[in-house]
């Protein structure tokens, strides 16, 4: 399932193609996906200006003129595609093409100046909803909601705060979207890698050095993740289509059985938590 990095990196594709133009025609070529569509879906989006996309945790937001929000989640295997009359006139560093295989377009957005936007999803498990903008707060997806990781709100007493008594492994802590928003196995792997922090530990013992070091890897694994375009594992890609980079900078997720990249003679091994895969090195991972 992507995780923020690669779902910022979709928003980031579709901010310059839809942000400030009207959706003149929308359609629904089914009458759901993982969820039925909201009422009236197509009627709501027909004639809306798109204001702002924005990205909250794992979900994106499109912030329309009638005072609505779309909410959208890509699932295990949802995607964009982009395509325009005159692609030269798009803004970003994106070049646009359509998806692989058009039985699986679900939902098909035209909007002004020549642009068409097409939600791809072969397995059906991503999902949209709408609300009113003004009562975003009580949005059940968005209330519990931790802070994202690259905020002034996240930080190492964010996560002591958040960990104190708990005494559930760190890895399923992380996970834990209400503690930090977005985070998903494959980061909090890589950031326990880089913080040189055991899975297995205790949340409630974290204590206040590891919680410095765990607060600055998250932070820039998800950066570096961000800047890479995402991590690419089977369904993934951009609204360019293009894949992600990251999983080839990775320090732990997928390498079982193989040697730490930090030379201590470990040994990356797999481990089952909460019914996931973890990956650590038992050697420099305390």
């Amino acid at each position: 399932m992507p995780e923020l990095p690669e779902v910022e990196t979709v928003r980031r594709g579709l901010a310059p193609a839809m942000e400030n133009r009207r959706i003149l025609s929308a359609r629904a070529n089914r009458p759901d996906l993982r969820f039925p569509f909201p009422d009236r879906f197509v009627a709501r989006l027909t004639g809306t200006k798109v204001e702002r996309v924005d990205r909250r945790a794992k979900y994106l937001l499109v912030r329309l003129g009638s005072g609505e929000t779309l909410l959208m989640h890509l699932g295990m295997s949802g995607r964009f595609s982009i395509e325009a009359d005159n692609l030269s006139e798009q803004p970003g560093d994106f070049v646009y093409a359509p998806a692989a295989d058009s039985k699986h377009d679900h939902v098909e957005l035209e909007l002004e100046g020549g642009v068409r936007v097409t939600y791809n999803d072969p397995r059906r498990f991503g999902f949209m909803v709408m609300f009113s903008t003004a009562e975003e707060a009580a949005v059940s997806y968005l209330k519990d909601l931790g802070p994202e990781p690259d905020s002034n709100a996240f930080s190492a007493a964010r996560l002591q705060e958040a960990f104190e008594g708990r005494r559930s492994p760190l890895k399923a802590g992380l996970l834990d979207q209400s503690v930090v928003a977005g985070l998903g196995n494959i980061y909090v792997c890589e950031a326990l890698w880089r913080a040189r922090v055991s899975p297995k530990r205790l949340c409630t013992n974290l204590g206040a050095t590891r919680a410095e070091r765990l607060a600055v890897a998250v932070r820039d694994v998800i950066r570096e993740a961000i800047e890479a375009g995402g991590s690419t594992l089977r369904d993934y890609a951009g609204t360019d289509g293009a894949m992600g980079y990251f999983q080839h900078r990775f320090d732990a997720y997928g390498r079982e059985g193989e040697p730490c990249h930090r030379g201590d003679r470990g040994v990356i091994t797999r481990i089952v938590q909460s019914n996931r895969s973890t990956f650590y090195c038992p050697v420099c991972q305390r």
